[in-house]
């Protein structure tokens, strides 16, 4: 009788249940039952209600702050390693802290690093994330990472939008090559904002390098927090001719007055994923599910096909 590989078991942390959900349900499968239970002081202890001995488990959250995003994952996986799963995989659709990537100035950590190594100890044996802000923090981990684009999501959608005169943007330069990737997929021009911070989230000054006159453009971003380079953005290319401009940016963390400067700006729509819950009520922000693109990959994983497909660019 041939080998029957048992099916895996599906959990998701607190913050991300509702993805965790979508996902389980293209998967085939429901979420695993764990409990949370909470101290007077904002302590927590996870607690799996069902064996998992043995089992190739996936853990579902996102690690965007608070802190405690991060640490329910850490504490998740640990309680899987000491409860003997097989192999055990972290399903980070957003990598949180992955900013900090590298020393920009004297005597600041590079918190990425850490959180890599936080995971691994904690049990991690594979990790699958998406849209990582920088591409060597793969290079962090010892432990195999499944880096996915949500260009797979995007660019069958601005497809189907039809735009003539076409036109991809950065909002700085960091972000060239993601932008040079969908103009060729799109066969389109590319132009780049080039920006300088006073501080974090401050934008002392920005210009235009490239003609967006009479063109539709499109600013692509890993992701937006604040919102205040892809507003600022916006209003700079439409004072420089532009027919419209949208933005694709694959995680939404949209904190501070993200909501208001978007619903404000001169951007015809915002389109992001759900890899962190999103206000999907206002007008001007449009949300694509990746619960189905990590529900392929999880199963191509647990059955050790190629996941090649899933990497456009």
């Amino acid at each position: 009788m041939a080998y029957q590989v048992p099916e895996p078991k599906i959990f998701a942390c607190t913050q991300s249940v509702d993805l965790g959900t979508k996902i389980a349900a293209s998967y085939g499968a429901d979420l695993g039952n764990i409990q949370f239970s909470r101290y007077s002081d904002g302590e927590f202890q996870p607690s799996f209600e069902e064996s998992i001995r043995g089992a190739r488990i996936f853990i579902i959250g996102s690690t965007n702050p608070s802190s405690e995003n991060l640490m329910e994952m850490l504490l998740m996986l640990d309680a899987a390693k000491r409860a003997s799963a097989r192999h055990i995989t972290a399903v980070m659709p957003y990598f949180g802290w992955a900013r900090q990537d590298r020393k920009d100035k004297p005597r600041v950590p590079i918190a990425a690093k850490l959180v890599a190594k936080m995971l691994e100890t904690a049990g991690a044996t594979r990790i699958i994330t998406m849209d990582l802000h920088a591409d060597q923090i793969q290079g962090f981990f010892e432990k195999p990472v499944d880096h996915l684009f949500a260009s797979t999501l995007f660019l069958p959608y601005l497809k189907g939008l039809h735009l003539d005169n076409l036109c991809i943007a950065s909002p700085d330069m960091g972000g060239s090559k993601r932008a040079y990737a969908y103009s060729k997929a799109l066969e389109c021009d590319v132009v780049i904002c080039y920006k300088q911070r006073a501080k974090a989230n401050v934008i002392s000054h920005m210009e235009l390098i490239g003609d967006v006159q009479g063109k539709n453009v499109v600013l692509v971003d890993d992701m937006v927090d604040t919102a205040g380079t892809l507003t600022k953005a916006a209003d700079l290319m439409m004072e420089r001719g532009a027919e419209s401009v949208r933005a694709v940016t694959t995680h939404g963390l949209l904190s501070g007055k993200a909501y208001e400067r978007i619903e404000k700006s001169k951007l015809s729509e915002l389109i992001v994923t759900d890899s962190i819950p999103i206000d999907e009520t206002k007008k001007k922000i449009k949300v694509l599910s990746c619960a189905d693109l990590f529900a392929d990959v999880m199963h191509r994983v647990h059955h050790n096909t190629s996941i090649s497909s899933k990497f456009l660019m």
